[in-house]
């Protein structure tokens, strides 16, 4: 008697991946499997926004690289490949030169931004934090709306900042102080 095997769904690489026609879903790649994403809430978003107005309004008069937001895909793993979105992303000029814009995925980033949205389980924004650092990116900030926390992370520290500190990044940004109370009013 023999069994029928269930059929396997094709693994898709990160170029395949982002080959796919935009069917209006929010989506990441996770082993080769695209995953569907909850649209994130106008609080998420507003957050988002402040982060990344703090971060470019420092970048961009010292002329150090670009900031990027809306799920802008990072490549964090290969063979199956996944492929996350940070809410909000700096690449320094070493890793993606002046000029025209790079076609594809670029390199990982310096740092990368992840909002937890309610819906998400810590165990998987914690994977994801691993999976940043595990694929090159210097610090990932965990913003934690639910305790106004924001929470930072790199292979030699972790940090957490209450609603009454200011965010620092002495490696990256030498002189950034970002209230965190800021981001969320």
């Amino acid at each position: 008697m023999s069994t029928a095997t269930p059929p396997t769904t094709a693994l898709l690489t990160a170029e395949e991946y982002a080959a796919l026609p935009d069917e209006g879903r929010l989506t990441e790649l996770v082993k080769g499997v695209v995953i569907d994403m909850p649209s994130p809430t106008p609080s998420h978003g507003y957050i988002c926004g402040n982060l990344y107005w703090a971060i470019r309004s420092y970048v961009q008069p010292r002329d150090l690289g670009r900031v990027v937001t809306n799920d802008s895909g990072v490549i964090t793993e290969r063979g199956p490949d996944t492929l996350r979105g940070p809410d909000v992303a700096y690449y320094s000029f070493d890793r993606v030169p002046r000029g025209p814009l790079p076609e594809g995925y670029w390199p990982a980033p310096e740092l990368a931004v992840e909002v937890r949205s309610p819906s998400e389980r810590m165990s998987n924004i914690l994977a994801k934090v691993s999976e940043y650092l595990t694929a090159g990116v210097s610090e990932v900030w965990l913003v934690e709306p639910t305790d106004t926390t924001v929470l930072v992370y790199s292979e030699e520290f972790n940090r957490a900042f209450g609603l009454d500190d200011e965010l620092t990044s002495p490696r990256l940004f030498p002189d950034l102080r970002i209230p965190v109370r800021s981001l969320f009013e």
